[in-house]
């Protein structure tokens, strides 16, 4: 499991267990939604994932893919955005990376995009 593989501080354990609980943004709600209980594909996709020091917004665990919504708590964070990605990427997972506004606007877009990365050869 990706687990074993990132130790996790109680810390972060302790902040993914309150974002899952209570803190979805509705970007989040939205996709959520739409890939939750194997429904995009029959994949199995997890929210608010601790990998090592970073949470994960989205993981499907058999495609070893992220997905990452970013609203305006990303607003000014990209090169901490850009060593988290690095630092997923170095642990041999894909990032895929959509604004809020993408999934508000365009979900069509977004799951057609996904689709097309699960679909290729990993």
């Amino acid at each position: 499991m990706l687990t074993r593989l990132h130790p996790q501080r109680k810390k972060t354990l302790d902040r993914a267990r309150l974002l899952r609980k209570t803190q979805m943004t509705n970007a989040e709600q939205l996709l959520w939604n739409e890939i939750r209980a194997h429904r995009f594909g029959g994949l199995k996709f997890r929210r608010q994932v601790p990998l090592g020091p970073y949470i994960a917004d989205f993981l499907c665990v058999e495609k070893k893919l992220i997905i990452e919504l970013d609203g305006k708590s990303h607003e000014g964070k990209k090169s901490y955005d850009e060593r988290r990605t690095k630092y997923l990427e170095e642990c041999d997972l894909r990032v895929l990376r959509f604004t809020n506004d993408d999934v508000e606007g365009d979900m069509e877009g977004v799951l057609q995009r996904i689709a097309e990365v699960v679909s290729e050869e990993t």
